[in-house]
């Protein structure tokens, strides 16, 4: 394994002149120690600036479809025989939608991500959908939609695009060694044909992984780079919540500092890409979101699919805390004050100390 300076300088040269990093070089980032941590956040940091500037991009999630999906995706709340008390209804009405899009929206969201759940959609399924991105973009002029409704048929990327869909999500998890190991309902394969029909009918590619399911440094590094090899633009960097009553529950790998690493290696395997903070954010990177900020240039706005998310307020402070602006808004938020609370417990009282 090569050290991690020596990796760092490599990397930043091949980021320099465009050129696709060495796959030792990225592990040897995930493997490196608490002492060089703040020299990765670094090496990262400088394209996350150099592409994006100050500015974050909030992405806003609507769950048009939730639940009972006939897939057997491991990590899926939604999957077949999930036993996650998750909420299971069928499609919001275009108006519902669109309402709920709108207060992603007003609190600075740019792009709004519409999702199904299900194996892929009826060619019935797009046009209801098409309808849906119709009234989103009626009652919010200038956002972005992105379609996430599975893997698509025959013809189905072209009509998305015609119907108004800017990207479509299709993330690849996790690496084609892997891939196996978490799905067998449909392919690796299944999913780069999605992505590649996606891109070919002119929509924007997104795409990303889940880390904390298993897999190896190694996994990690080849679905960064196969990421980059098909072109995604945007890469949702999702870390797993083992929800109880699916088969990876209890699954608990995942610390900050490995997260931060994680996000630094798929950062410096695709300089110039929107890399996003998805979903389990907050509960494995904690206090650290802050700096997690200094790498990736994209966050979800409040909730996720199935899990609640924290506050959207607390969300545009901690971007207003990086000195970083919502690109959906012109201005930073305005700073939080709060009063500052007189002690009234602990020493000289009768109440229990603050430890």
């Amino acid at each position: 394994m090569p050290a991690v300076t020596d990796a760092l300088a490599r990397l930043a040269a091949a980021a320099d002149a465009g050129a696709v990093p060495e796959a030792a070089d990225l592990e040897a980032v995930l493997a490196s120690d608490d002492a060089e941590l703040m020299d990765v956040v670094a090496a990262a940091a400088r394209f996350r600036f150099r592409h994006f500037g100050n500015r974050v991009k909030l992405n806003y999630l609507v769950n048009l479809k939730s639940g009972l999906c006939p897939e057997d995706c491991n990590y899926c709340s939604q999957r077949l025989g999930s036993k996650a008390e998750v909420l299971k209804y069928t499609w919001l009405s275009p108006e519902e939608a669109a309402s709920q899009a709108a207060a992603g929206v007003a609190g600075g969201a740019s792009r709004v991500c519409l999702v199904a759940s299900g194996r892929g959609p009826t060619d019935m399924d797009v046009e209801r959908v098409g309808k849906t991105i119709a009234a989103v973009k009626n009652a919010s002029p200038g956002v972005e939609v992105c379609a996430c409704l599975g893997l698509l048929g025959e013809g189905q990327a072209g009509r998305l695009a015609e119907l108004g869909a800017d990207a479509y999500n299709h993330n690849l998890n996790t690496s084609e060694d892997a891939y196996a190991e978490i799905c067998s309902t449909h392919t690796f394969a299944d999913r780069v044909d999605t992505v590649n029909a996606a891109r070919g009918a002119g929509m924007s590619p997104c795409s990303g992984l889940i880390a904390g399911m298993g897999e190896s440094d190694a996994d990690l590094v080849a679905v960064a780079l196969g990421l980059r090899g098909l072109g995604a633009d945007s890469i949702p960097v999702n870390f797993l919540l083992p929800f109880d009553g699916t088969p990876l529950e209890g699954t608990w790998e995942l610390h900050p500092r490995r997260c931060l690493r994680i996000l630094a290696m798929v950062r410096l395997a695709n300089p110039a890409a929107e890399v996003r903070l998805a979903a389990g954010r907050e509960v494995h990177l904690r206090q650290l979101q802050g700096l997690a900020l200094q790498i990736v240039n994209s966050i979800f706005l409040g909730d996720y699919l199935t899990s609640e998310g924290q506050a959207a307020k607390d969300d545009l402070a901690l971007i207003a805390d990086a000195g970083m602006v919502p690109s959906g808004l012109a201005e930073a938020p305005g700073a939080v004050r709060e009063a500052v609370r007189v002690r009234r417990r602990g020493a000289g009282t009768d109440r229990a100390p603050n430890a």
